[in-house]
């Protein structure tokens, strides 16, 4: 059960690869959908994480149909990096 849902842009500036993808991402902005639930006994609220989803194409594109792929944040996170020193000049 998905208690609190939180929704937030990353924008790649160039295109991507991620593990769940065999072609890149186009260069744009994604949604970024975070499921989490709320952990129960205790006595201040806290959630745990129990889903992280980018939704395709990006935001940009208009089209009648989205997917949601499965990520990791910490797989977006070091995506963005890798995008940062692309865009200014550093390869890896």
């Amino acid at each position: 059960m998905v208690d609190r849902t939180t929704e937030s842009e990353v924008t790649f500036k160039n295109s991507c690869l991620l593990s769940c993808l065999v072609t890149p991402l186009q260069a744009g902005t994604y949604r970024l959908v975070v499921d989490e639930e709320l952990i129960q006994g205790l006595s201040f609220p806290a959630y745990k994480r129990v889903g992280v989803h980018l939704e395709i194409p990006a935001i940009s594109i208009a089209t009648g149909k989205r997917q949601l792929l499965q990520v990791s944040l910490s797989e977006i996170a070091h995506a963005l990096l890798r995008d940062a020193d692309t865009s200014a000049g550093y390869s890896h």
